[in-house]
């Protein structure tokens, strides 16, 4: 199967929640943003076929890309959009279960990316985080 393009939600013009939080682990912790940016980079390789310990499916087509360093776990939700585009549109620091809350914020920017991918596309890289 061919690499899928991944995408990085965003909210508006330049404000992405998932770049903000991974700046934010960039700037705590690099050795967890370099898992996770790793973590990103066989999404884009396997796409669908990637599954547990690196991923798993949530609900309501909403994946997690699950990362560990030490003890604790860091999840990036994510969503396919047709068979080639995986867009991430969520990070979260968890201790038990990805809390419902989360999982309901993906489900919303889900609808929303489907409704116009072009404006809910971030045009950055994630390198430039």
């Amino acid at each position: 199967m061919p690499a899928i393009n991944v995408v990085l939600y965003q909210e508006q013009p330049g404000v992405s929640p998932v770049v903000d939080w991974l700046r934010t682990l960039n700037a705590t912790n690099p050795k967890a943003f370099d898992k996770c940016r790793a973590a990103i980079a066989r999404l884009a390789l396997l796409g669908h076929e990637l599954r547990r310990p690196e991923a798993d499916y949530l609900r309501d087509d909403i994946y997690e890309l699950r990362v560990r360093l030490g003890s604790v776990n860091y999840r990036l939700l994510y969503f396919f959009h047709g068979r080639t585009v995986s867009v991430v549109a969520h990070g979260l620091t968890k201790e038990a279960a990805v809390p419902a809350a989360d999982i309901k914020q993906a489900i919303t920017r889900k609808a929303a990316f489907s409704a116009n991918p072009v404006a809910h596309t971030f045009k950055g890289e994630i390198n430039d985080v």
